[in-house]
């Protein structure tokens, strides 16, 4: 396939994609924190409490970064977009298909 000169230009620099990535990395990483806090809260799991300390103050910042309606809570479809468009950017970067971790 080939590109016109106008469509390799309007390309998205790295610099945005990799500003996307980091937008939607803290939005699947907080709601797994948030699941993670939940599960804390009502004693069905524990954490190493160093490590929770720093994973709330991460969750903290990302709090501070975002308005809330943007930290969800997400409906399915909204929840499989974010995780797509976080695979496609990796993707694009040289990363593997699917790659999700947080």
């Amino acid at each position: 396939m080939e590109y016109s000169d106008e469509e390799l230009q309007s390309r998205r620099s790295d610099d945005e994609i990799g500003a996307a990535i980091e937008e939607f990395f803290d939005k699947v990483w907080y709601n797994r924190h948030q699941e993670l806090a939940y599960n804390v809260e009502n004693g069905i799991e524990t954490v190493n409490p160093e490590i929770w300390k720093q994973a709330k103050k991460a969750a903290e910042k990302i709090e501070a970064k975002y308005p809330p309606e943007e930290l969800g809570p997400y409906d399915d479809f909204e929840w499989g977009m974010i995780n797509g468009k976080l695979s496609a950017l990796r993707w694009v970067l040289g990363d593997e298909w699917d790659f999700l971790d947080t």
